[in-house]
């Protein structure tokens, strides 16, 4: 069974600015000749990484709350230059919204099981994914989504 990871998008105020993020990120990469692939370097290796890559995915929280995901296609430990631990998550590109709910901040990352994550935006509200984030975040605030 699939298990999921849950962490802050620290620096990014939106879904849109970490749309962006990556796709620059992976431009830049082609630009020098690498392998394009979204990698997502973290300090601590989950030790349940089989369960990640079985389905699992990278929910994203933005502004307080869980906003989207990533799916995780590999999980790869390595030692940075100083020779401490580390781990590349490699997501796909692909951004997926889910339904916004609040959660409060944290360090680092957690697990994430499956009954905890929220469905997908699609899923729940369709037609709700092609409207900007702002209108879908104000039209949640006056209960009308």
């Amino acid at each position: 069974m699939a298990l999921h990871l849950i962490k802050l998008c620290v620096g990014c105020d939106s879904v849109r600015e970490l749309q962006d993020w990556i796709r620059q990120k992976l431009r830049d990469k082609r630009r020098r000749g690498e392998k394009a692939e979204h990698i997502h370097r973290t300090r601590m290796v989950p030790k349940r990484a089989d369960e990640l890559t079985d389905g699992g995915s990278l929910y994203w929280v933005i502004r307080g709350e869980i906003m989207c995901r990533q799916r995780i296609r590999a999980v790869r430990p390595f030692r940075d230059k100083d020779g401490i631990g580390r781990c590349g998550l490699v997501l796909e590109p692909k951004v997926v919204l889910v339904t916004p709910r609040p959660y409060r901040a944290f360090q680092g990352w957690r697990y994430f099981a499956p009954a905890d994550v929220p469905v997908d935006l699609d899923k729940a509200a369709p037609g709700a994914a092609a409207m900007p984030e702002k209108l879908r975040r104000e039209l949640r605030e006056l209960g009308l989504m």
